[in-house]
């Protein structure tokens, strides 16, 4: 079965960088694009930024365009996301969500691992 488990979170002074992974199992990693999406407390979930199977092609919400950038290896079966310049507002628990295609979607996939704390505070 789809296994994703995300790993990275921490806790970050405003204007501070982490980056996240999400190691891949139980499916063709390099056959499906990959989303990452983030719930901050109280909130609902929100899409975070997509990248195709290949990861020649990648889409960001206007919230993180610009500070976060999405990537994979498929040798290693691991998406990444690293986020630079982060703000208090960016913090939330972040999930890796593996899409139905090899397609971009700012669809919420159902399909998504335990996710990761990241907080952003002085």
């Amino acid at each position: 079965q789809v296994q994703l488990v995300e790993s990275g979170g921490g806790l970050v002074q405003p204007g501070g960088s982490l980056r996240l992974s999400c190691a891949a199992s139980g499916f063709t990693f390099r056959n499906f694009g990959m989303t990452w999406v983030r719930q901050a407390p109280g909130k609902e979930l929100e899409w975070v930024s997509g990248i195709t199977l290949g990861g020649s092609r990648q889409e960001y919400a206007d919230s993180v365009k610009g500070r976060f950038t999405i990537s994979r290896d498929n040798y290693r079966n691991t998406l990444y996301l690293q986020m630079d310049r982060l703000q208090p507002e960016d913090t939330a628990v972040y999930y890796c969500a593996k899409n139905p295609s090899g397609f971009i979607t700012t669809d919420i996939p159902s399909s998504r691992g335990r996710g990761t704390q990241v907080t952003v505070s002085s």
